[in-house]
């Protein structure tokens, strides 16, 4: 356990192997130890809905998933954890991420936990958390679940009654569908919509919530296996979705990833509007209808330059941080912007969610369309995008990537090149072995040069052998 296990958005790895049962089960003990004592001081674990209290006053974690084959067994040793630490677990099923954040807080509990690799292939899970809140753990809270991971099995266990019970209320999901539908102030009637949810936790929850508002869609990739989760669809893969629009002649498209805590858009002809887009509709549009506190959105180093000057020429200050939706929602939380997210469709609307939130943000952007009278070509418009070339480089290891000299001065001569007209960004994925390399500007040709050079200099120096 010396290695470092959160990354950006949680502990994920190749599930069975790297994210084995037994660390499931460590993770699942030792988060019930920690989280629960940090937070048994200052919360009320019981829920306040009477149909759901315990028949003891004892903390509960609920926990969630995605389809992905791999959860039943992550799932099965981790509530194991958390029990054998005398607490009760709230097993809520196949349930969108964000709706274990909503749900940690409506329904009183201590902590929630998600198992979910969000986009990436079934082949890797996930186990991230949310405090009682609804917010993601900060570092301090993960570093301390790291630090006391090592001695997992040296805590005290209760025994006899005080062992933790296991609770299956499904059923909750339509709780959150209810809060989902309750940020719709106008219906959908009319709309037409092609709804890709990546055969992931969104595929049953999505056509009916949506069809439920008044809109008419056509589905695809809403049939889950437990092995087809983002198989060449949803978010990453939004081609689909994006042809099926133009055939049908519908309005919009909305491509959901794995966890649907994300959504790439497609305008009325089969165009692509990514999260920068998504952004700038919606901050442009509350700018000039209700207004947008402190005139501020927060986006990550990814962010597209075009979003930036949209913003500008209204007077809107676009905030930078770290890639990672958790770095974007605590740079909103300590400025009090509403809006923030990253291109990667993970928007932050923090009037209706604590959290990334695919359904809520389309449904925000439908409802722009509805107000304004305009179609989708014509909001995205507002913003020029500038090219942008992204290079992910797979490595034998990320650390040290940015100490190595070689790779610093190929960077600094990258960063040269394009001063003035462009920008460079080099990074490790949190969450895959894996340097990101991202250069953007007005000359495509010299970018793809510029690119091709820093993943050379990378492959070189920390490439797979």
């Amino acid at each position: 356990m010396g290695k470092k296990l959160f990354g950006t958005d949680g502990v994920r790895g190749l599930a069975n192997a790297e994210l084995s049962p037994l660390l499931a089960l460590q993770l699942g003990t030792t988060a019930a130890h920690v989280l629960v004592s940090r937070n048994s001081n200052s919360t009320d674990n019981r829920t306040s809905d009477p149909s759901r209290r315990r028949t003891r006053n004892r903390p509960t974690v609920l926990v969630g998933r995605d389809p992905r084959i791999s959860g039943d067994i992550l799932e099965s040793a981790m509530i194991s954890g958390i029990c054998s630490q005398g607490v009760d677990a709230l097993l809520v099923g196949v349930i969108p991420t964000p709706g274990v954040a909503y749900l940690t807080t409506r329904t009183g509990c201590a902590i929630g936990a998600v198992i979910s690799a969000s986009h990436n292939p079934v082949e890797d899970n996930g186990i991230k958390f949310f405090g009682p809140d609804g917010y993601k753990l900060d570092d301090a809270v993960e570093t301390q679940i790291e630090e006391e991971i090592e001695r997992f099995d040296t805590f005290p266990r209760p025994i006899g009654k005080d062992v933790g019970n296991i609770f299956r209320k499904h059923e909750l999901v339509w709780d959150y569908a209810y809060h989902i539908k309750q940020t719709v102030r106008i219906p959908l009637d009319g709309i037409n919509i092609v709804i890709d949810s990546a055969n992931g936790a969104a595929s049953e929850l999505a056509p009916r919530v949506f069809y439920e508002l008044g809109a008419r869609a056509t589905c695809v990739n809403c049939t889950p296996t437990g092995i087809n989760i983002n198989e060449s669809c949803g978010s990453l893969h939004p081609e689909q979705m994006a042809t099926l629009v133009r055939q049908t002649g519908a309005d919009a498209g909305l491509s959901f990833d794995g966890d649907a805590d994300r959504v790439i858009m497609a305008d009325e002809q089969g165009r692509i509007v990514d999260g920068d887009k998504i952004m700038a509709i919606y901050a442009l549009h509350r700018a000039k209808t209700g207004g947008l506190p402190f005139n501020t959105v927060v986006g990550t180093v990814m962010s597209n330059i075009g979003l930036e000057l949209a913003l500008a020429r209204e007077g809107i200050r676009l905030v930078r941080t770290p890639v990672g939706d958790r770095y974007v929602s605590d740079e909103m939380r300590s400025i009090g912007a509403v809006v923030g997210g990253e291109k990667s469709g993970h928007i932050i609307l923090s009037d209706y969610t604590t959290t990334g939130d695919g359904m809520i943000t389309a449904l925000q952007i439908l409802q722009i369309m509805i107000t304004t009278g305009k179609r989708l070509s014509e909001l995205a418009a507002q913003m020029e995008e500038f090219p942008q070339i992204l290079v992910n480089v797979k490595v034998q290891k990320k650390d040290g990537w940015d100490t190595d000299p070689e790779i610093a001065a190929a960077i600094k001569n990258a960063e040269e090149k394009l001063s003035g007209k462009g920008r460079v960004v080099v990074r490790p994925s949190g969450t895959e072995k894996v340097i990101r390399i991202m250069v953007e500007g007005a000359d495509e040709q010299e970018l793809h040069s510029v690119a091709a050079d820093l993943r050379e200099i990378v492959l070189r120096r920390l490439g797979e052998s």
